[in-house]
């Protein structure tokens, strides 16, 4: 069976995360990608160190970077040499969707922005995403999944009423890709109905700012400033973390309805002070919940996470085991949901690495090949699509193109 997009080619001058992740994100609904790099820049995440054991990788068996690249093809092209230009203008004439994630003016200055690649393909979809957009006041300026978070604002929301703003990295690049997938396939979809191609200038911050919409409709409505808050609801109480046993064991238990706060009193053994007046009703236990937190925390820590999940679930409270990245990927329920695939690299070996995101039916997305070695297709790409005898591949190879 074929992906939901085979018959699209997307040439992806991307690198990092949030441009990478949301082109990988159409690989696996079986768009040809084709992740054009060159030696003197390649994709910055060839080269971080490994997370656990700080090691530097050479260019190809690097976690980081195969993780965000599955499904894609790779090619050498030096962009700064004018055959490398002249041959990715050739490109653009056979694909569907150009990608990038340079600071705003860059591709412009490469001659690839896009009024110049309109001319060559008039129904190109091009996203370009960057911190703050291509315009406005901000547009110059770099930016990293932790900027994205701070202008946001999400980061002045995330973290503990006593402590300062939460840092968020790689997730902030994840939400970014996510929406720039989105927005892709929104713009190939009114593509086929017009014919018409589009560009997409997307600001990560202003798409991270959408994950907090309800504080700026609380500030825009209330004139109310929200502030973080830790684990807490602003309604519900019980909401929060609890100890269980063992090192750094957690469990996340919310009680919504007078329903599950008798449940969760039944399956603590209904202790005395379920009845005292403190938490008579949602509104004062809210008020106690800090007592409540307290009580209940010394209930959990008698039980380990999973245990704890079995007992409260069973008696109708929502709880889950707050788990670390390995326990993610071994989690009964989320391997049963099959998040993760085992794949083979030449160099690392076996590997597992998080599946595509959907379960579909008629058109399955799928891994169907590794992450690309720099300019390991080259001759796929400018051989067979570009037509590019070996001759002429040789001479370019020697004049320095596929650098």
């Amino acid at each position: 069976m074929s992906g939901a997009l085979t018959g699209i080619r997307v040439l992806d001058f991307s690198w990092a995360m949030a441009g990478p992740y949301a082109t990988e994100l159409l690989a696996f609904l079986g768009a040809e990608v084709i992740k054009v790099e060159t030696s003197k820049r390649p994709d910055v995440t060839r080269l971080t160190p490994h997370p656990v054991t700080k090691r530097v990788f050479d260019f190809d068996p690097q976690p980081y970077f195969i993780g965000k690249n599955l499904n894609k093809l790779g090619v050498r092209l030096d962009l700064t040499h004018p055959k490398g230009l002249e041959l990715a203008k050739r490109l653009v004439m056979i694909c569907d969707v150009v990608v990038d994630n340079f600071r705003p003016g860059v591709m412009n200055r490469l001659g690839l922005g896009y009024e110049a690649i309109r001319e060559i393909r008039p129904d190109i979809v091009m996203l370009a995403t960057s911190t703050s957009g291509s315009k406005g006041p901000e547009a110059a300026y770099a930016g990293y999944a932790p900027l994205f978070n701070a202008v946001a604002g999400l980061g002045d929301l995330t973290g503990y009423v006593d402590g300062p703003p939460t840092e968020i990295r790689l997730t902030t690049d994840g939400a970014s890709a996510l929406f720039n997938a989105y927005a892709i396939l929104v713009a190939l979809v009114q593509r086929q109905r017009t014919g018409e191609g589009q560009y997409i200038d997307e600001a990560s911050e202003e798409a991270i700012a959408c994950l907090i919409s309800d504080s700026f409709m609380d500030y825009t409505m209330n004139g109310k400033v929200q502030k973080r808050r830790g684990n807490l609801d602003e309604i519900m109480a019980p909401h929060n973390c609890y100890p269980c046993a063992g090192k750094d064991k957690w469990i996340s238990i919310a009680v919504a309805t007078e329903a599950e706060w008798q449940g969760l009193c039944n399956a603590m053994g209904n202790p005395e002070w379920c009845n005292d007046e403190m938490f008579a009703d949602g509104y004062s236990r809210w008020k106690n919940q800090a007592k409540l937190d307290e009580l209940i925390g010394s209930w959990s820590a008698k039980h380990t996470d999973y245990e704890a999940m079995e007992i409260l679930q069973c008696a109708g409270v929502a709880a889950v085991p707050s788990l670390d990245a390995r326990e993610i990927f071994t989690d009964p329920h989320l391997a049963q949901r099959k998040i993760s695939r085992t794949i083979d690299h030449p160099v690392m070996g076996s590997w597992v690495t998080l599946a595509p995101p959907w379960n579909l039916s008629a058109t399955p997305a799928e891994i169907t090949r590794q992450a690309p070695a720099l300019g390991q297709h080259n001759q796929y790409v400018f051989g067979e699509l570009l037509s590019i005898t070996p001759e002429e591949m040789a001479l370019l190879q020697t004049e320095g193109v596929f650098k």
